[in-house]
C-alpha cells in the first residue's frame, strides 16, 4: 500500500502538537499506520515543536530575532540524524493489518472493533450504510455500493477521510486504500466510488457538510451530517 495523498502539513502539525479534535486524531493515526511520507513528516513537526520550546528557553535578541530562529533551526536539523530502518516501514500494528485483510486499522479498534466482518452497519441512504463511533458521533465509518455518485457537496469546515478498502474519483482525483483526504471548507466534490468493490472509508467532520441539492439538503437533517 502506497498512498498518494496525504494529510495536510497542517494536520500533521495539529497531530504533532495534540491540537486536533479526537475525531479528527483518530482518522490521522489510521492513515499513518499506513503512510512512511506522513510518519516522516510527523517526526519532523516533533523535531521542530522541541526546537521550538528550546528556542523560548534561550530566546536570540537583536532586530532579527525571527531569522535566526528559522537558521537556528534549520542547523540543528541538519545535524539530527535520519533514523534508521524506519522509512517506509509501517507502524507497530500495520504488519498483522496487511497480513490480514478481515482486521481494521490499529487506531479504529477502540471504536469500531477488530475486523470487517464483525462491523454492524446501519441503512443510511439506497446504496449507503454507515457507523458512528460511540461517544465520538462525528467520526463515522461509511460503506458506498460500488458506482455510486454521492451528492454533490462542501464543508462548513473540515474533513478529513481515510479510504480503508475500494475506491473513489472526484476532481481532486483517484482515491484508493492508504489515501487520506484532507478537505477544507474551500472544496466542493462529488465523490463516485469505483465499480467492483464498495467503497469503505472512516471520516471525521468537524462542522455540517454542505449539500448543493435541496433534496439532499432536506435528508441532511435527517441523516445528521
Amino acid at each position: 500500500m502506497s498512498p498518494r495523498h496525504h494529510l495536510d502539513p497542517a494536520t500533521v502539525l495539529g497531530f504533532a502538537a495534540g491540537s486536533l479534535g479526537p475525531e479528527m486524531s483518530v482518522v490521522a493515526s489510521a492513515h499513518m499506520e499506513s503512510c512512511g511520507h506522513c510518519r516522516q513528516q510527523l517526526r519532523l513537526a516533533e523535531r521542530i515543536g522541541g526546537l521550538l520550546l528550546d528556542q523560548q528557553a534561550c530566546p536570540v535578541p537583536g532586530k532579527d530575532t525571527q531569522a535566526a530562529l528559522r537558521q537556528a533551526m534549520v542547523d540543528k536539523l541538519d545535524r539530527i540524524p535520519a533514523p534508521r530502518g524506519e522509512q517506509g516501514l509501517p507502524m507497530v500494528g500495520a504488519s498483522s493489518a496487511r497480513d490480514d485483510v478481515d482486521r481494521l486499522p490499529t487506531a479504529l479498534q477502540p471504536h469500531f472493533g477488530s475486523s470487517y466482518r464483525s462491523l454492524k452497519w446501519n441503512w443510511m441512504a439506497p446504496g449507503v450504510h454507515c457507523i458512528r463511533a460511540p461517544g465520538l458521533p462525528s467520526l463515522i465509518m461509511m460503506k458506498i455500493a460500488p458506482g455510486k455518485s454521492l451528492p454533490m457537496h462542501s464543508h462548513g469546515n473540515s474533513e478529513l477521510t481515510q479510504i480503508l478498502q475500494g475506491a473513489y474519483d472526484d476532481a481532486l482525483g483517484h482515491f484508493a486504500p492508504g489515501d487520506a483526504a484532507d478537505l477544507g471548507e474551500d472544496v466542493e466534490h462529488q465523490p463516485v466510488t469505483t465499480p467492483g468493490v464498495a467503497c469503505i472509508c472512516v471520516c471525521a467532520l468537524d462542522a455540517p457538510l454542505v449539500f448543493r441539492g435541496w433534496i439532499a439538503r432536506k435528508l441532511q437533517k435527517v441523516l445528521n451530517l
